[in-house]
C-alpha cells in the first residue's frame, strides 16, 4: 500500500459553495481538504488544497466536489456545552496583542516558602509559570501535597493548566538541614566550620554542618578543596577528627538546606565514592511513589548516569500506575551524564540542564558549551529542554538582576531551549514574581528579536521516527512548519490526542504560535513545558470539518482569533496538511 502526501496551489478563488469531499471505497481511500478564503480589498491570498491519499499501488483514486457546504460558524449542541479550555493569561495576550505577542519560551517556578501560598501561585501563574516544580530535597510530604492540592485549585477555579513537576533529591553527596527553622547560615572568609556525619541529638553545633554520606571523613584528605553548591562557597579541609572534618573558608557565601557536595584535590574532581552511589535512593523511591499517588505531571531525577535507570524507572511507573503519563526528566549534572547524553536523552521524556551541579564536576568555561550540546540533542531528538539552576541568583536579595544574568537568560532563549527554570529566586526569594517578570519578558523581546530578523536557524533534525506512520506524521510537521514560515501565517492548528504532533511541529519552531487542542486534561498540562505550544482542552472527533467549524466558533466567541486570520491545521488522526482563513 502506497501512502503519500500531494499538494495542488491554485490561484483562483475557490467557490464560495465548495465542500470538503470524501471519496472512498473497498481498495482506497482519498481524502481532500479545500482552503477556505476570505477574499479581502487589502490582501490577496493563495488558495492551497492539501491532499493525503492512502491507496493500492494498483488503484486509482479520483476527487470531485460533492457537496454545497463551506467552513462557517455552527451552532454548538448541547454535548458542546463544556466548550473550550485555554489557560486565562494566554487568551487575555490574544485578545489584547494578536498572535504574534505570545510567548514561546515556557517557564518553570520552584515552589518554597516565599510562593506557596495561593495567593502567591496565583500571582506566578498570571506572570506566566507553565510548571510548578516542588524540590523533594526539602519540605515534607504533607507540605508537598498542600503545594499539589493548591494548584490544582488554581487550575480548576482560574482557569490555568499549571503542571507539577516533583525533582527527587538524589543519593550524591550533600548537606543536611540546618534544624530549628534556619533557612540559610553565611559563611565568611577564613572562618572555620565543620563538616560532620554523626547525628546529634540536639541542635547543631555553631558553625556545623551535616553530611548525608557516611564514608565522607574517610574519603576526604586534608588539602582537598570542598565545594558547596557548585562553587557557590569554597572550603578547604585543614584537619579530619573521627567523623569531622575542619575546614577553613576560602571564598564566602549563602550556605542554603541540602546543597551539593563535591572535593577536589590535585585539580580534579574526586569522583569514585560518587560513582558508586545509587542514583535513586530508598528516600527517592519513596518520594517517587508519592508522586504517583499524587499524580504529578513530571518526576525529574537528579543525577543521571545512564539510560538504564531511566527505563527501569519508567518501567516502575507504569507497573505502579496503569495508564498513567507520567514524564520522566533526566537532569544533566554530572560527568556520567555528558558521557552519555544521547542514550539518556532517547529514553527519558525531558531533559533539564542542572548548570550549578554539573559545574562542580566540570571546569566552569566548559559549562556553556555543554549546555548549548544538551539543549541541541534535546531538540534534535524531540525532547523538551529545561536551562536551570542560577539564572537571575541575584534576585534572591535584589529587586533587579545584573546585566550579565539578563544575557545568561537570552541566551538560553536565543538557543531554542523549551524553557527556563527559576530555584532560590521563586523559592525562598525576596521578590519571586519580579524574577518571573524577568524571565517573561527577556523572553517575548528575544524571541521578537529571532522573528524580525528572520533567524530560521538551519539545524538539521534527522528523522526520527520509528514507524512508516510516524515518518508521515514527521514529514507533515516539517512541511507545516515550513510552510507557517514561507506564508507567514498567523497560527498553526493541530488537533492530536497524544500529544504527539504537537511536540514534532514545537520541534521545528515555526514563528507563530501553535495551537494544541487535545481531549485530556493531562496531556493538555504536559504540552504545557514545551515550545511555542499554546495547550487548549477541546473535545473533538475524527471528522476534520466539524472540528474546525466548532473551534472557530469558540475560538471568534471569545475573541481569541479574527476572520481573515491565516492557519495551517494539520491533525494525527487524519495525515494531512489544511491551510484556510478564518471565515
Amino acid at each position: 500500500m502506497a501512502q503519500a502526501l500531494h499538494f495542488s496551489i491554485s490561484t483562483s478563488t475557490p467557490s464560495p459553495n465548495r465542500a470538503f469531499s470524501k471519496l472512498s471505497s473497498s481498495k482506497s481511500s482519498f481524502l481532500s481538504y479545500p482552503i477556505r478564503r476570505i477574499s479581502s480589498s487589502n490582501s490577496i491570498r493563495k488558495s492551497i488544497t492539501a491532499v493525503y491519499s492512502d491507496v493500492v499501488s494498483n488503484s486509482s483514486s479520483s476527487c470531485s466536489d460533492n457537496g454545497t457546504g463551506s467552513i462557517a460558524t455552527s451552532t454548538l449542541s448541547s454535548t458542546d456545552s463544556s466548550g473550550i479550555e485555554v489557560d486565562t493569561v494566554t487568551e487575555a495576550e490574544l485578545k489584547e496583542n494578536g498572535f504574534r505577542s505570545t510567548r514561546r519560551t515556557k517557564l518553570v517556578c520552584t515552589i518554597g516558602p516565599a510562593t506557596c501560598g495561593f495567593e502567591q501561585l496565583e500571582a506566578l501563574a498570571v506572570g506566566g509559570m507553565n510548571v510548578a516544580r516542588i524540590n523533594m530535597c526539602h519540605g515534607t510530604r504533607d507540605w508537598h501535597r498542600g503545594v499539589i492540592e493548591k494548584v490544582r485549585r488554581l487550575n480548576e477555579e482560574k482557569g490555568y493548566a499549571v503542571a507539577i513537576m516533583m525533582d527527587t533529591e538524589g543519593s550524591e553527596i550533600h548537606m543536611g538541614d540546618f534544624g530549628g527553622g534556619v533557612t540559610s547560615a553565611k559563611a565568611e572568609d577564613g572562618e572555620i566550620w565543620t563538616f560532620s556525619v554523626r547525628a546529634f541529638d540536639s541542635a547543631l553545633p555553631e558553625n556545623t554542618i551535616n553530611v548525608n554520606y557516611d564514608g565522607f571523613a574517610e574519603d576526604v584528605q586534608v588539602g582537598d578543596e570542598l565545594l558547596v553548591d557548585g562553587g557557590m562557597v569554597r572550603f578547604e579541609v585543614i584537619e579530619k577528627i573521627g567523623p569531622d572534618v575542619k575546614c577553613r573558608c576560602t571564598d564566602p557565601g549563602l550556605l542554603l538546606p541540602r546543597a551539593n557536595l563535591t572535593f577536589w584535590r590535585d585539580g580534579s574532581l574526586v569522583r569514585e565514592r560518587n560513582a558508586m552511589l545509587p542514583t535513586i535512593s530508598s528516600k527517592d523511591w519513596l518520594d517517587i511513589d508519592f508522586g504517583i499517588a499524587e499524580g504529578v505531571d513530571f518526576i525529574a531525577i537528579s543525577f543521571v548516569k545512564s539510560a538504564e535507570v531511566i527505563n527501569h524507572l519508567k518501567s516502575y511507573i507504569a507497573a505502579r500506575s496503569r495508564g498513567s503519563d507520567i514524564a520522566v526528566i533526566a537532569k544533566i549534572e554530572s560527568v556520567d551524564s555528558l558521557k552519555n547524553l544521547e542514550d539518556i536523552i532517547q529514553a527519558c521524556d525531558g531533559a533539564m540542564v542542572a548548570r550549578g551541579d554539573l559545574g562542580a564536576q566540570i571546569p566552569l568555561e566548559q559549562v556553556p558549551s555543554a549546555q548549548h550540546k544538551i539543549v541541541q540533542v534535546c531538540r534534535q531528538l524531540n525532547k523538551p529542554v529545561i536551562v536551570a539552576s542560577q539564572l537571575l541568583e541575584s534576585m534572591i536579595e535584589y529587586p533587579t538582576p545584573t546585566r550579565a544574568e539578563v544575557a545568561d537568560v537570552s541566551e538560553a532563549v536565543r538557543q531554542r531551549a523549551d524553557a527556563l527554570m527559576l530555584s532560590g529566586e521563586s523559592a525562598m526569594g525576596q521578590f519571586p514574581e519580579k524574577a518571573l517578570t524577568v524571565l517573561r519578558s527577556v523572553s517575548i523581546r528575544i524571541e521578537r528579536w529571532w522573528r524580525e530578523e528572520k533567524r530560521h536557524e538551519a539545524m538539521e533534525l534527522p528523522d526520527i521516527s520509528s514507524s512508516f506512520a510516524d515518518s508521515i506524521s514527521e514529514e507533515i510537521c516539517n512541511s507545516a512548519a515550513k510552510m507557517a514560515n514561507n506564508l507567514e501565517v498567523d497560527a498553526i492548528f493541530v488537533y492530536t490526542k497524544t500529544g504527539h504532533m504537537a511536540s514534532l511541529l514545537s520541534r521545528c519552531r515555526p514563528d507563530c504560535p501553535i495551537f494544541a487542542f487535545t481531549t485530556t486534561t493531562s496531556v493538555r498540562r504536559r504540552l504545557n513545558l514545551q515550545w511555542g505550544l499554546i495547550p487548549f482542552r477541546l473535545n473533538f472527533t475524527d471528522d476534520m470539518e466539524s472540528n474546525l467549524n466548532k473551534t472557530f466558533s469558540l475560538l471568534k466567541a471569545r475573541g481569541m482569533i479574527q476572520s481573515g486570520a491565516l492557519v495551517i491545521a494539520v491533525s494525527d488522526m487524519l495525515q494531512s496538511i489544511q491551510v484556510m482563513n478564518v471565515p
